[in-house]
């Protein structure tokens, strides 16, 4: 049984991950969902990425010139989100809000242009820290130090993490529908599980990614979420990921593969064999079916599965190889309409979009354009409703 996680929302302002977002009401997911218009608020970190803030504010600019229906609520440092509103029309410059991180929980409802920002979150921004703010804890805490002048100070690895952990309290709190990050990928699962809350039997979110094949896209997962998991966080992953293709991508029965070394009978490692035996059991969502044991040569043809599960770190692995490959030699199959390269993170009650850390500008536009298609689609209600619970374990 899942051990219930303490969310960090007051109860009346969680949203079930069963319940359908505004204007969906009803509808049938099973067969895939067409895109709709409508607004989506899409919370930036900033601070994420090997290149940020330079890439994520260039890569939210994009984005929000191509989407008239995208508001953005950048989190992070003042200064570079007002690079964003400079560029932008001033017609457009409304669609945009700022948020310094790391801020207060109390800040969360301040949110307001560089131009109005509160002086105590420029100081957030420009680096200084409060007394009430170096006390707090939660992940991603590091020791506060004080400088010559006698002033605090925090290593830069933590104003990342915070920068996360604020645009995903943005979400619980109900400031934006999705937030993406390329930062740290530990830091934004952690932050995502203890803001948003995990679905019941989900004890490791993972992290799903689609990849273009010769026979059209297959969803892999997981791609570096949890590196160490058990067979039954893999079932768990497999019913997870059979639902995406569903929802996402209308896959009428997903075929559902585990990714080991060879197709025989007893290959792989303890994990994989002990997976291979509980596959045929499982009663999969969806009316997916187990296709059985698959390699990595399946993953580029996209023959034998819809979906293949693995464990983060051989996903991770995989994903970025095959990235890097297709990107020197161009993609299997013609596949024009290559996939964002972007992972959704599934099994928390929330839209969350993790890019690369290596992430350029357009990455990052497109993993911004991805989540707000999320949202709009209300994936993560259609999905949980797939999942045999609906309701958010909270203490």
């Amino acid at each position: 049984m899942t051990r219930p996680i303490i969310g960090r929302v007051a109860s009346e302002q969680r949203r079930s991950p069963g319940a359908q977002a505004p204007g969906h009401a009803g509808r049938d997911f099973s067969a895939g969902v067409v895109a709709e218009p409508g607004t989506a608020r899409i919370a930036v970190d900033l601070l994420g990425g090997d290149h940020a803030p330079a890439v994520v504010v260039d890569g939210a600019l994009r984005a929000c010139q191509a989407d008239p229906a995208l508001q953005l609520l950048l989190v992070g440092p003042i200064e570079a989100a007002g690079e964003v509103l400079a560029a932008l029309n001033p017609a457009d410059r409304a669609r945009v809000t700022t948020l310094a991180a790391p801020a207060d929980r109390a800040d969360l409802t301040r949110t307001t242009s560089p131009a109005g920002q509160p002086a105590d979150m420029r100081r957030a921004s420009q680096g200084g820290v409060t007394q009430g703010e170096a006390g707090q804890g939660g992940p991603g805490r590091r020791r506060v130090s004080r400088d010559n002048a006698g002033r605090t100070s925090r290593p830069a690895e933590s104003w990342v993490e915070s920068g996360v952990r604020t645009a995903i309290l943005a979400v619980a709190q109900g400031l934006a529908d999705a937030a993406v990050s390329a930062g740290n990928t530990g830091a934004t699962v952690t932050s995502a599980a203890l803001g948003l809350g995990r679905w019941p039997g989900v004890r490791r979110p993972p992290l799903a990614a689609v990849l273009p094949t010769a026979a059209g896209r297959i969803v892999l997962l997981d791609v570096g979420s949890s590196v160490d998991p058990d067979e039954n966080t893999l079932a768990m992953h497999a019913a997870l990921g059979a639902a995406y293709a569903s929802v996402v991508h209308g896959v009428a029965e997903p075929r559902v593969g585990l990714l080991t070394i060879g197709t025989e009978r007893g290959k792989g490692d303890r994990l994989r064999r002990a997976a291979a035996t509980l596959f045929p059991t499982l009663a999969l969502p969806a009316n997916a079916r187990y296709a059985g044991l698959v390699e990595g040569n399946d993953v580029v043809l996209g023959e034998v599965a819809d979906v293949v599960v693995c464990d983060g770190f051989t996903g991770n692995v995989l994903l970025k190889g095959l990235e890097t490959a297709y990107a020197v030699v161009g993609p299997p199959g013609a596949a024009a309409d290559v996939p964002p390269r972007a992972a959704i993170l599934l099994g928390v009650a929330g839209t969350i979009v993790v890019c690369h850390g290596a992430a350029g500008a357009h990455d990052v536009a497109a993993g911004i354009a991805f989540a707000a298609d999320l949202h709009r689609r209300a994936v993560v209600a259609a999905i949980a409703g797939l999942i045999p619970h609906d309701e958010v374990a909270h203490d």
